[in-house]
């Protein structure tokens, strides 16, 4: 590794998706005067635009993708360097780029993001959907397809299923219910109708601009460098139609004795004991270019595969010759300071594990709203030290907080929604009027402590605010999701 550094920046910054963009927007908006450097393999960058603070934890906001141009402009002590990362020397702190430049740091920031977990690396018909190429790619090969399968639970998996129309899909889930990332089998059920049930019509084409990279000239070569992950609202503005006329058509296999078959408004019972993809292989007779089969023998023939089964911290190429701690996930550990294990050197986003002491209230989920808060404060902490300040926690780590929106419902999860770690004392109270709304309570002596809200709830709000107030709710029992009560006015 060469040492000889082009230059010395006082903070540089890896990866351009949202927890390395808002990093370096907080410290440019800083500290104006020192130069930041930002590293990152494409020429586009992620962006948070319409933000808003529904309260004191929730927040709401759009990601687009922009050139890197707009962030130049707006920070002039900004410095964009358009280049994957190759080596890095945390003794003599200096970044090497894959295109041979070394740049020195006085403080670095790691927010390369994480890398999709594939089913297997290197073949042409298993597809992971994780930035602006593969979703490109993506929309390619399914405006051709007549059927793929979908393997995953997660929010990709989620959206794809909901979203894709003209092509069978054959969901393979290896939980008992849908999404339980997210929520509980009662919600699962709540929104598995919407499978079936006709899709509102969209209110108007997504008018965002999407920025793509030029083709390679004829006979170039290429090498894949992921670029920043998609974002929460990665398939507006796309069509996903397969080549069939069918509107949706989804067959959702998990490990429940009976699954359901979807498929325009018929609902049948289709398999016994389907469980979880576990190998496929090319064709070499047959119809389907690929046959996929399940641990229970089912065979079923494709177009490709969809694999999204979650991502894994994208820690690569920093741990060669580095002291690094990792998490047991394979993250970067930090400290409540976001710092690593080594001196100056920081990380933020999916990359890194939270390795403090808790809040009760708060876990480590690698989503957007936590990457943002995540780089947002990595860029106060490394200001903050450069500056010789104090800085506390922030206090979006007190209470885990996510509004989302899955098969057309406003999702919003606040604290322990699912009981994380509670064992078995908690208590659930649930309201549940289909087709509108699922609203589920999770209290612990007495106090309420998590809450999933699917719909317009408008209850976000007050039960944030019962959750941080720690209010005994005992005396109101099964009234506090009574619908004739107006909740919202009587803890007002």
């Amino acid at each position: 590794m060469s040492d000889k550094k082009e230059k010395t920046f006082k903070f540089v910054i890896v990866g351009g998706g949202i927890a390395g963009v808002t990093c370096v927007e907080q410290l440019s908006s800083q500290i104006p005067s020192s130069e930041v450097a930002l590293i990152t393999a494409g020429p586009h960058i992620k962006a948070v635009t319409n933000y808003k603070q529904v309260s004191r934890t929730l927040e709401e906001f759009d990601v687009e993708e922009k050139p890197s141009s707009v962030l130049e402009e707006k920070y002039p002590n900004l410095t964009f360097i358009q280049s994957g990362v190759k080596a890095l020397n945390t003794q003599s702190h200096f970044v090497e780029t894959t295109d041979g430049r070394v740049f020195g740091y006085e403080k670095l920031c790691i927010c390369s993001g994480g890398r999709p977990k594939l089913l297997t690396q290197d073949n042409p018909y298993v597809l992971g959907i994780r930035d602006t190429d593969s979703a490109q790619e993506f929309q390619k090969r399914l405006c051709k397809a007549k059927r793929i399968v979908v393997v995953g639970n997660g929010g990709i998996a989620l959206e794809l299923v909901y979203e894709v129309e003209g092509c069978e899909v054959i969901w393979a889930v290896k939980d008992k219910a849908i999404g339980n990332t997210f929520f509980d089998a009662g919600a699962a059920q709540f929104l598995i109708p919407s499978l079936e049930a006709d899709k509102p019509e969209k209110t108007a084409p997504c008018k965002r601009p999407r920025y793509t990279t030029e083709e390679p000239a004829p006979g170039a070569s290429q090498t894949f460098t992921p670029g920043s992950a998609l974002g929460p609202d990665w398939h507006e503005g796309i069509v996903l139609r397969g080549a069939e006329q069918v509107r949706q058509c989804v067959h959702l296999l998990t490990y429940a004795p009976c699954t359901l078959h979807f498929c325009s408004g018929n609902i049948s019972p289709l398999f016994q004991n389907d469980i979880f993809l576990v190998f496929f292989f090319p064709s070499s007779e047959g119809s389907w270019p690929v046959y996929v089969q399940l641990t229970n023998g089912k065979t079923f023939g494709c177009d490709f595969v969809v694999s999204a089964t979650g991502v894994v911290p994208n820690t690569e190429p920093f741990l060669h010759g580095n002291n690094f701690a990792l998490a047991d996930d394979g993250g970067l550990q930090v400290n409540d300071q976001m710092m690593t294990s080594v001196p100056d050197v920081y990380a933020a986003g999916d990359v890194c594990t939270a390795c403090w002491d808790h809040s009760p209230l708060w876990q480590q989920m690698r989503l957007w709203t936590q990457a943002r808060q995540m780089g947002w404060y990595a860029g106060r902490c490394m200001a903050a030290h450069v500056l010789s300040e104090q800085i506390e926690l922030d206090f979006c780590f007190e209470l885990f907080s996510h509004i989302t929106r899955f098969f057309n419902y406003k999702v919003v999860l606040l604290g322990k929604f699912n009981g994380q770690g509670l064992g078995p004392d908690h208590e659930l109270l649930v309201r549940c009027t289909k087709g509108q709304e699922y609203v589920k309570v999770v209290l612990s002596d007495g106090r309420m402590v998590g809450a999933v809200l699917i719909g317009e709830t408008d209850l976000e709000e007050t039960f944030e605010n019962l959750i941080l107030n720690r209010m005994d709710l005992t005396p109101y029992g099964e009234d506090l999701l009574n619908p004739d009560i107006d909740i919202e006015d009587y803890f007002d």
